[in-house]
């Protein structure tokens, strides 16, 4: 067994590695990988990535990227294309082939077949003098100097290379069909990252009472409408406008005065000019005002200033947004 020192001296060495054959991919970005972005940018159907072992793998993640971001992809493994998956690939998508060598039994049989269907062909292969290379329309070179596998053998700069090549398209494809943070969320609708991207205000708010005082209602009221409310806090409203709120601590200040509570209304203890968020902001906006302010709950106004209702932090983290 390696001591700690040597364990992480070996990480380093992986990381550093990696990173060399990451930093060699910017130096080979050129018209061929602008010619492969408009080329897929223009496919009037799907894009089809193909792959065998470990880079079927990649091929895999390459299409979950270009589904979620708007480019329509479908994982093509090359050992069953052979065997009659070959039939997804329809004749106006655009394929992409995964390799490393380029020169696999697989590869060798797959692309005559793509080629003889009329499809484009793009190669992301690490062996520019190989079959796929030569029969490819477009080649992405990621060629990488050493594996980080000290028998230089276990794909792991290779497959890095080829995982951040496929990302550059997915991201050039991004900025070219201005693909948007509104886009993004109508393809992830569920989970934190979906939330955070859809989910407002109001969806949360409408959910809950809305607790409200005059300016001239007792005090005693007013712990009697936070208590039955159960949101820690009492909206002042005038005229159907909030022109304050009444929170816990605000109770607990008010004890310390020397006033006797049975004389005091709301406008004694209130907090003027409240923060609030409109019902359509996104509910992560919410949270980050909160956060900035130390508060746990928002007055939420319509879009005139009338008062809809409260959210609170408890909302927000019922959803998983954070």
């Amino acid at each position: 067994m390696k001591t700690r020192e040597e364990i992480q001296s070996i990480a380093k060495q992986v990381i550093r590695e990696e990173r060399q054959a990451v930093g060699l991919l910017e130096e080979r970005i050129g018209d061929a990988f602008s010619s492969a972005v408009e080329m897929l940018f223009a496919t009037r159907g799907r894009v089809v990535v193909a792959g065998i072992g470990k880079s079927a793998n990649i091929a895999t993640k390459i299409v979950s990227t270009f589904n979620s971001t708007g480019t329509p992809a479908l994982f093509l493994h090359a050992a069953d294309a052979i065997h009659g998956d070959l039939g997804m690939v329809q004749k106006e998508d655009t394929v992409i082939c995964v390799s490393k060598s380029g020169n696999t039994p697989e590869i060798k049989v797959l692309v005559p077949l793509i080629k003889q269907f009329g499809n484009k062909l793009i190669a992301i292969v690490g062996n520019t003098d190989s079959f796929l290379a030569s029969e490819a329309d477009i080649v992405l070179d990621t060629t990488v100097e050493h594996e980080a596998c000290p028998n230089n053998l276990a794909p792991t700069s290779s497959t890095t290379a080829q995982l951040v090549m496929g990302d550059a398209l997915a991201v050039a494809l991004i900025e070219c069909r201005n693909f948007t943070a509104s886009d993004f969320a109508r393809f992830h609708p569920g989970g934190a990252l979906g939330k955070q991207l859809y989910m407002r205000v109001q969806d949360l708010s409408v959910q809950n009472e809305r607790p409200q005082v005059t300016k001239e209602t007792p005090v005693r009221q007013v712990i009697l409408e936070m208590t039955s409310k159960r949101l820690g806090c009492a909206v002042v409203v005038e005229d159907e406008k909030p022109i304050g709120i009444i929170t816990d601590g605000d109770l607990r200040r008010m004890l310390n005065r020397e006033q006797p509570v049975s004389y005091m209304k709301a406008q004694d203890i209130m907090t003027v000019n409240p923060k609030c968020v409109a019902e359509n902001e996104y509910a992560v906006n919410a949270l980050h005002i909160m956060q900035q302010r130390s508060i746990t709950q928002l007055i939420v106004v319509a879009d005139d200033g009338r008062y809809s209702g409260v959210v609170h932090l408890h909302d927000i983290l019922r959803e998983g947004i954070i």
